[in-house]
């Protein structure tokens, strides 16, 4: 009989059912939410798009063609997009990073006295919040000061070229669904099918993005739904006054 080996302890303060590091996982979910949000984009643009030019024309030619260039152009958009906003806040994270690195150095007492301070105005007693300040200093100032000050952790530095990759990959996944369901069916069920599987597709994407963001789900679907069927209302409707007028 093999010997049952004892569970590892749980470091103080933690419950052994809680997640071992919060940050990490908010950060996780954040990311899945941005997915969510971005499929939901590829669906609601690529959809509108196709079902504009099914209304203008019944030839698979044009809603193909219309079709692909809503969905490459929509996933460089929102890659080129969000590359440029994580960028942005990459290089302002850096700069703080840097800034906070040269005041301790040139400045360290200074620095302890204010990472004390920060600790006291949120209730620890001045020789305790001193105490803390000064053992999480020798363990690593930077981080101590980074977190507590800027609320930042220098080793999750967002890259952009990922949040870009994310982003146009989540679009993608999003706008291939009405792509297909408006060229699979046979044509008279063309548009009543892509009606049909969007719509059922953006209840998903809302009530999931309402969960991981922990919010009312029944409301986020809601308006998901409702913003989701007055785009593709609106452009079948200019695609049909479009057909009426000739066009296509």
């Amino acid at each position: 009989m093999s010997e049952q080996q004892s569970p590892e302890p749980t470091p103080p303060g933690q419950h052994p059912d809680e997640p071992h590091n919060s940050q990490n996982l908010a950060q996780r979910l954040n990311w899945l939410r941005a997915g969510v949000l971005g499929a939901n984009d590829g669906i609601v643009s690529v959809a509108a798009i196709v079902v504009g030019v099914a209304g203008a024309t019944s030839a698979s030619g044009p809603i193909l063609t219309a079709g692909l260039a809503a969905l490459v152009g929509g996933m460089v958009s929102m890659a080129l997009g969000e590359y440029v906003s994580v960028s942005s806040q990459r290089d302002s994270q850096r700069a703080l990073i840097e800034k906070e690195r040269r005041e301790l150095q040139e400045s360290p007492e200074q620095e302890l006295a204010e990472l004390a301070g920060l600790y006291q105005a949120q209730g620890l007693s001045a020789s305790t919040a001193r105490q803390v300040a000064q053992e999480l200093t020798d363990h690593d100032a930077l981080k101590a000061h980074l977190s507590a000050e800027l609320d930042i952790d220098q080793d999750d530095v967002v890259s952009p070229w990922h949040a870009a990759f994310a982003s146009a990959v989540s679009f993608a996944i999003g706008g291939i669904l009405p792509l297909l369901a408006i060229l699979l069916p046979p044509q008279p069920v063309r548009v009543p099918t892509t009606f049909i599987a969007v719509l059922i597709a953006l209840a998903i994407t809302g009530s999931l993005g309402a969960h991981l963001g922990d919010a009312p789900r029944g409301r986020a679907t809601i308006r998901t739904l409702i913003g989701g069927a007055l785009a593709l209302a609106a452009t079948y409707g200019i695609g049909m006054l479009l057909h009426t007028q000739g066009v296509g």
